[in-house]
This record gives C-alpha cells, structure tokens and sequence, in this order.
C-alpha cells in the first residue's frame, strides 16, 4: 500500500506549490470511486511535508480521499505489523530462557 501511494507517474501540469507526480493508488481510485459531495469535507494531505506543516486540504471527491490516504494507511499498517513482530519476539524469548535473562 505504502508503494502504490507513492508519487510514481508524471503529470502534465501543475501549479507552482503542488506536488509533483501523482500515485497509482490516486489514479485508480479517481476512476473507481467518482462520487462527489456537495461540500469539501473529507481531510487530505497531500505529502510528509504536508503533514508536518499540519496542511490539510479538503475535498469533496471521494476517490481523490481514498487515493491520498492509502499510502498513510499503508504506513500505520506497517507500524502495526512490526510491533505486533516485536512482541511475540519478546514473548517467545522470555519463555525460552531462565528468569534473570528475561528481558
């Protein structure tokens, strides 16, 4: 998810502050999921930068939604697995091992 999120197909023209690129996560997403609100209410970000910057955009198209917050899904995924990993790394450790080695 995280690399199908990332900016990876050239776009013809943007303005002078966007950002460069567009994901296949957006492409298809646009194409699959053309409905449109009658107001901006759904949250984008639309980089790292972005976030940090606390720059949200709003937007009233459901696909442009979902294709920008697949790859941040991606990411809490992939936070999520590891420490999941970690855990039961630890657990099986600590059931091997005498008491004073626990950690």
């Amino acid at each position: 998810m995280i690399l199908v999120g990332q900016r990876f197909i050239p776009t013809r023209g943007k303005f002078a502050g966007a950002v460069k690129g567009t994901s296949i996560a957006s492409v298809v997403s646009r194409r699959l999921l053309p409905y449109e609100l009658k107001q901006k209410v759904l949250p984008t970000v639309t980089s790292f930068k972005s976030l940090i910057l606390l720059r949200i955009k709003f937007t009233r198209s459901l696909g442009v939604f979902v294709g920008r917050a697949i790859p941040g899904v991606g990411w809490i995924l992939l936070a999520a697995d590891v420490s999941t990993i970690i855990y039961r790394s630890i657990n099986a450790y600590n059931s091997l091992v005498a008491q004073e080695d626990r950690l």
